[in-house]
């Protein structure tokens, strides 16, 4: 946040020495001087509405191992653009690093959910997915994965079969399909 309140400033201000300059050079004052606070806040604000439209888009392009799977956000009152416009809040990806399937278990794949919020802390989960039969089971306390790939204690949760996570680590595990295996 303060990073993003630098970002305006910074942007306010290049553009008040360009205008700042266009005027006493070029234009020889001829502009009053009125247009150097508007410049400063034409600038703020167009670095912000920058920042919060393309702040998805860079957060994952700054994280390549990432593979986006679902993104939201939702409009609000005091934003009125937003409804015509949304803007993306929030994002739910996979850690294509942290990706792995056991060769005794083709179905299922163990990857790293990751949850990203605009001004949240990032959170992750491990998770378990049966691509068969679309199930997701949380490696929480009390599960423990066996050396033959299954797992003890676990509680399945039934997904959508058009669940993009599911068919983001899905896809992910049939990618990784034509390397040699690498155990959970």
């Amino acid at each position: 946040m303060l990073l993003d309140l630098i970002g305006a400033l910074a942007a306010g201000l290049g553009l008040l020495g360009l205008v700042l300059l266009v005027n006493r050079v070029l234009l020889r004052g001829r502009i009053g001087r009125w247009i150097y606070p508007a410049t400063v806040a034409l600038g703020m604000v167009s670095y912000t509405v920058w920042a919060e439209y393309t702040w998805a888009d860079r957060t994952i392009a700054a994280m390549p191992q990432l593979e986006l799977a679902r993104e939201s956000g939702s409009p609000a009152f005091y934003r009125p653009w937003s409804y015509v416009f949304p803007r993306t809040t929030r994002m739910i990806a996979i850690d294509r690093s942290q990706t792995r399937t056991h060769p005794e278990q083709p179905g299922l794949v163990m990857t790293r959910v990751v949850l990203i919020g605009r001004w949240e802390p990032v959170r992750a989960v491990t998770v378990v997915y049966d691509c068969r039969a679309p199930a997701r089971a949380d490696l929480v306390e009390g599960v423990s994965l066996n050396a033959d790939g299954t797992l003890e204690g676990a509680t399945w949760v039934p997904v959508e079969a058009d669940d993009p996570v599911l068919a983001a680590a899905c896809a992910a595990q049939e990618e990784g399909s034509d390397e040699p295996a690498n155990g959970a």
